[in-house]
């Protein structure tokens, strides 16, 4: 091999080697342990330029075709510059909605902010092989409910947040300022989210004594609670420390405090409000969520094409319906019907129509017209009598 002190003596060398001693390329190539074509092109680099043209030179091509433009890259920092929260892939979103052309790849737009020193290398937590990301198959299918607090204001007062968000779409439902996280003012941002958007099936909360009591020295009936059942909402708690279940809202916590409360104080509570909706507005509309391929929120909440689609129902079957197997019932003016002995709700705001309950072996499916507005299940007389003795139980002990 060639010594990295002389490299230009020795091609030198090479190239009298072949033109003034005679030696073949493949014989002077054996000698000084390089490729015949290096030798080739020592000679043709000779002949054109002399002695000069031996000395050692820049490996890089004169063009890069994967090189970004710089007119594009100019507008990649700048929209990194005034959003520090969007990453190579939102970013790449936004250049192919603006019909950037040609347009640079994520890698290529992650490596333009490290040149640019716009993003620092940290270590990322590794996924865990059995992580599963799980959500509901539609909107309005499950609501995940928490409090937050970081909300300050001026004179040093911590306010609280009411936050929702629909499993399905990521959706943001609910997002209520509270000066204290009390009861009344907690269901009085939930009823101002159910009063917009209707009622879902399921709420899911922790257990904070604000959502629930039920396992509590005395378990009672909280506000929340009630005003779940008065709507036909089945009110779901997550286990003990187990922050993961209700994982959707907590992520969205992480969002909020990042891009919306960090190094912010208000004024007052209407004006954090205000900007507050200003803010979920653009979360739900025009920033696109990587979990949703990059889709918004609001897109998918209302978009119901992508649903699973159910199966077809024999109308023919439906339209008979004076057989033992259905009974007819008014629903009362609290949502509630009773069939079979069992007592459940289908919703405050169906209160006062007459529906067609379908008792199968065991499901009761709930009927109002040709919708199906409630599957329940069948629960057995002996489950019934075992539900009724629990509290006894608890009374004994």
């Amino acid at each position: 091999m060639l010594w990295e002190s002389s490299k230009m003596e020795q091609r030198y060398d090479a190239v009298l080697g072949v033109i003034r001693d005679g030696f073949t390329v493949t014989e002077v190539a054996k000698k000084f342990g390089v490729r015949r074509q290096s030798v080739h092109t020592w000679l043709q680099r000779y002949e054109a330029g002399g002695l000069e043209a031996l000395k050692e030179r820049s490996s890089r091509p004169a063009t890069s075709p994967a090189q970004i433009e710089g007119r594009v890259e100019a507008r990649i920092l700048e929209l990194r510059r005034h959003h520090p929260n969007w990453g190579a892939v939102t970013l790449h979103y936004h250049l192919q909605k603006e019909n950037v052309d040609p347009l640079p790849s994520e890698s290529s737009i992650y490596r333009a902010l490290v040149r640019a020193g716009l993003i620092e290398e940290r270590s990322r937590r590794k996924k865990l092989p059995a992580y599963t990301r799980w959500e509901r198959g539609r909107p309005m299918e499950l609501w995940q409910m928490d409090v937050v607090g970081g909300v300050l204001l001026d004179d040093g007062t911590e306010c609280k947040i009411l936050t929702g968000i629909d499993d399905h779409s990521r959706f943001m439902v609910c997002a209520g300022i509270m000066t204290r996280a009390i009861s009344r003012q907690v269901c009085g941002h939930l009823a101002v989210a159910l009063e917009r958007y209707g009622a879902p099936e399921e709420i899911l909360t922790d257990n904070g004594k604000v959502f629930t009591n039920r396992f509590g020295l005395t378990p009672t009936e909280v506000l929340f609670d009630r005003l779940c059942r008065d709507n036909g909402i089945n009110h779901l708690l997550t286990a003990p420390f187990s922050p993961t279940t209700t994982g959707k809202i907590e992520r969205f916590h992480r969002t909020l405090r990042h891009e919306f409360l960090t190094a912010k104080t208000f004024s007052s509570v209407d004006v954090a409000q205000a900007e507050l909706d200003a803010w979920i507005a653009t979360y739900n509309t025009e920033r696109p969520h990587q979990s949703l391929k990059m889709a918004t929120p609001a897109t998918r909440f209302y978009d119901r094409r992508d649903q699973t689609p159910t199966p077809a129902l024999d109308l023919k079957a439906l339209e008979d319906r004076s057989g033992d197997d259905w009974v007819a019932r008014t629903i009362s003016v609290n949502g509630i019907i009773s069939v079979s002995n069992q007592v459940f709700s289908c919703g405050k705001q169906r209160s006062g129509h007459l529906v067609d309950v379908h008792v199968l072996d065991t499901l009761l499916q709930v009927w109002d017209g040709n919708e199906l507005i409630k599957t329940v299940p069948r629960t057995t007389k002996g489950e019934i009598r075992k539900k009724k003795a629990e509290p006894h139980r608890m009374r004994i002990k």
